[in-house]
């Protein structure tokens, strides 16, 4: 039994499920990139591979992840599931779990994924967390958006909800996911279900304004504002890339080196400029 997930904290937690419950166990395998945010035109050709991996060095470049993309520390989805197609094809025994939280990273990635693997069908199984409750380490009822918040022992359970992706359903979803690749937009957003939209590369940014005032504000704080009261939030890199963004489009005053999150300040310059008239008016 092969177990998939799209969050490196998915697999620890998933990893103590296994210690609970031996006969549960399997390997598990991680699907590094986060198909929600980037171009996926052409996602499954070597020209639209090398053209997300280009946007990615881009993101990342100068910042706190720089090179990550080329340094081997990513790992490479695209041949982790060539491997796990050889290995369905060669043993007709094995199976594959596609564990899936209701949330635009763990969604997207299943679709990447699955669009794959039609000719396994009935043997790749999923496995949606989807607007179901469960208990967490204080005995509350809640309802995870990602897996890793699941408490291990709640895993035993969730596993009775595997089920066959039906072969409508690989019918059905890889149209969708082709639609979204045909329309490449930057961001995808869960609307609910399945159902993905798309947005703009600056969908993020109205929020991030919220908060951004005249004050000096160090980015990575900036930053933990924003993944930490923004309704939509994404991943650090990928804020930090449009914070200096607006920066480039000449809305943000900056001092420090613009590269790591830790290692410049911002401030917006409509409020700076809006604040020191006041202090003129105020002193005259």
């Amino acid at each position: 039994m092969i177990h998939i997930v799209f969050q490196h904290n998915d697999v620890e937690v998933l990893r103590k499920a296994f210690e609970l419950e031996p006969s549960f166990q399997g390997e598990v395998v991680e699907i590094q990139d986060e198909f929600a945010v980037g171009p996926i035109a052409g996602i499954y050709s070597a020209e639209g591979i090398e053209a997300r991996k280009q946007w990615w060095r881009e993101v990342l470049a100068g910042g706190d992840y720089d090179g990550l993309v080329d340094n081997g520390n990513t790992g490479d989805d695209n041949s982790t599931v060539e491997s796990l197609k050889q290995r369905l094809a060669e043993d007709a025994k094995e199976v594959v779990w596609i564990w899936a939280a209701q949330n635009k990273h763990d969604v997207s990635g299943y679709y990447w994924l699955m669009s794959q693997l039609k000719e396994f069908q009935g043997r790749v199984f999923i496995l949606y967390l989807n607007n179901l409750p469960f208990i967490n380490e204080k005995g509350q009822i809640f309802y995870p958006e990602n897996l890793f918040t699941i408490p291990p022992k709640e895993f035993l359970k969730a596993r009775k909800l595997a089920r066959p992706i039906t072969l409508s359903e690989f019918e059905i979803d890889p149209d969708e996911w082709n639609r979204l690749c045909q329309e490449d937009r930057g961001v995808r957003i869960l609307e609910g279900g399945k159902k993905l939209s798309q947005y703009d590369y600056s969908y993020y940014d109205e929020e991030l304004r919220k908060f951004i005032t005249g004050d000096w504000i160090k980015a990575s704080k900036l930053i933990g504002q924003f993944l930490g009261k923004a309704r939509q939030t994404t991943g650090d890199a990928y804020v930090l890339w449009r914070i200096k963004q607006l920066v480039a489009a000449g809305e943000l005053d900056v001092q420090g080196e613009l590269k790591g999150m830790r290692d410049f300040e911002v401030r917006g310059k409509a409020a700076a400029a809006a604040a020191a008239v006041t202090v003129e008016e105020q002193a005259g």
